[in-house]
């Protein structure tokens, strides 16, 4: 027989720490991020710690259409309002800092790239995707000043915890660093977001699962998730075809099975914002789950996660 629970942590009846319901609930009204390119680099691209970038980066595949760093802050900012507003009448946005680097620079370029999406009027935050060794103490102590009066999220690439992942796919900076971060950033009244992709080169399911734990173990406040998506002429789609061992051959199924398998394991308090992603069909070499949309993924989530009469932590 299948528990029927409504008294899970996070004060609803979705068996996971859902991002919609925990925006709902702290805004009281539906939220949409507007990524913005603020047309950054990263120190693996630029020669100060390596170059090339990650071997499976592509920031094209996930850039909207409205995304260039050619148009101001301001202008990307209403042209993905206007973009949403025809879905959803009634909304208050983010600013997502999504591609590349977004504290990697000067930081009085950083203070007017921040303040200009801030000044926006139907903007009550902004998320900054960034590297955790691309972080200091002067960036953190503005942000924690902005937080006094917007939702400041910011949003750690750690992709993985494991040091030999991270060397492999050129990351050029370690785990350790990504504990520093977090321990740099709690306590600020700053949300602390973290990134990771699962099936990097030489990972197997079974150290992506003990990856829940360690995760849990940090203060961290979101998490999202992703496949790997090897893109067409990426560095890593060579690697692949000369070694395709190397990789976990996730069909949508298995992948399915881990993320309730992950989900089980994960520490209740921290809202789950993303299993899945989903790049143009066309670009992506491997894997190849005949366009089933991102939706459809959670729903499947959802389903196996009522079906195995299972939740976010119930093994935490």
């Amino acid at each position: 027989m299948i528990e029927t629970k409504t008294n899970y942590p996070w004060g609803h009846a979705k068996r996971y720490n859902d991002s919609t319901n925990y925006y709902k609930k702290l805004f009281s009204q539906r939220i949409q991020k507007i990524s913005v390119d603020a047309g950054m680099t990263c120190p693996n691209r630029d020669g100060s710690k390596g170059s090339g970038g990650c071997i499976y980066c592509d920031n094209l595949t996930f850039n909207p259409f409205y995304c260039s760093p050619e148009k101001s802050i301001t202008q990307q900012l209403e042209e993905g309002i206007t973009f949403f507003s025809k879905k959803y009448k009634t909304q208050k946005y983010l600013a997502y800092f999504q591609a590349f680097t977004n504290t990697y620079a000067d930081f009085n370029i950083l203070k007017k790239l921040y303040d200009e999406a801030l000044a926006h009027p139907s903007v009550i935050g902004i998320v900054i995707g960034t590297r955790p060794d691309c972080i200091n103490e002067e960036i953190l102590d503005y942000l924690s000043f902005l937080a006094k009066k917007y939702y400041i999220v910011v949003e750690y690439g750690m992709e993985s915890c494991y040091n030999k992942t991270l060397d492999f796919i050129n990351r050029c900076h370690t785990f350790e660093d990504s504990i520093k971060a977090v321990e740099m950033t709690v306590n600020r009244n700053i949300i602390i977001g973290a990134h990771f992709i699962f099936g990097l080169p030489g990972e197997t399911t079974e150290m992506i699962l003990n990856e829940a734990k360690i995760i849990s173990q940090l203060p961290i406040n979101t998490l999202k998730l992703h496949q790997l998506q090897i893109i067409k002429e990426t560095a890593i789609e060579k690697i692949f075809n000369s070694n395709p061992d190397l990789i976990i051959h996730f069909s949508a199924e298995s992948y399915i099975e881990l993320m309730v398998d992950f989900i089980e394991r994960v520490k209740p308090s921290i809202v789950l914002e993303r299993f899945i992603s989903e790049s143009p069909r066309e670009k992506i070499a491997f894997p190849d789950w005949k366009g089933i949309k991102n939706f459809e993924i959670v729903h499947r989530i959802e389903k196996r996660l009522s079906e195995r009469n299972t939740w976010q932590g119930k093994y935490f």
